[in-house]
C-alpha cells in the first residue's frame, strides 16, 4: 500500500514538472525552419586528424621562432665579429706604422755609424 502511495506522488511530481517547461513555437517560425535550405553535414575532424595538424601547427610555429632567434644570434655575433676585424686591423696598423718608424730610426744609427 505504501509504494502505491509513493508511486501516484512521484507520478504527480513528475507531471507537474513536465507541464512547466513546455516547447511553443508559432507556425510562421515552424514554416521558416522547415523552408530554409539545408546544409551539407560538416564531416567531423578525428583525433587523428585533429592532433597531426596540431603537431604540424605547433612545429612550424616552434619552428620560426626557433629561426628568428637564430637569425638575431647571427646578426649579433656577425656585427660583434666584424667589430673585432675592424680593432684588428687598427691594431696591425699601428704595429705595421710603428715597424717603419723603427726600421727607419735603424737606418738612421747605421748611417751616423758609417
Amino acid at each position: 500500500m505504501s509504494s502505491r502511495i509513493l508511486s501516484t506522488g512521484a507520478r504527480a511530481l513528475f507531471h507537474s514538472a513536465r507541464a512547466v517547461r513546455s516547447f511553443q513555437t508559432s507556425a510562421r517560425r515552424l514554416d521558416a525552419a522547415v523552408a530554409s535550405p539545408v546544409l551539407p553535414a560538416r564531416k567531423p575532424m578525428g583525433a587523428f586528424r585533429g592532433g597531426l595538424f596540431g603537431f604540424f601547427f605547433g612545429s612550424t610555429l616552434a619552428g620560426s621562432g626557433v629561426y628568428y632567434y637564430i637569425l638575431q644570434e647571427y646578426k649579433t655575433s656577425n656585427e660583434l665579429l666584424t667589430g673585432d676585424i675592424y680593432a684588428l686591423q687598427h691594431a696591425v696598423e699601428r704595429v705595421n706604422k710603428y715597424l717603419v718608424t723603427l726600421e727607419e730610426k735603424m737606418e738612421a744609427l747605421e748611417r751616423k755609424k758609417k
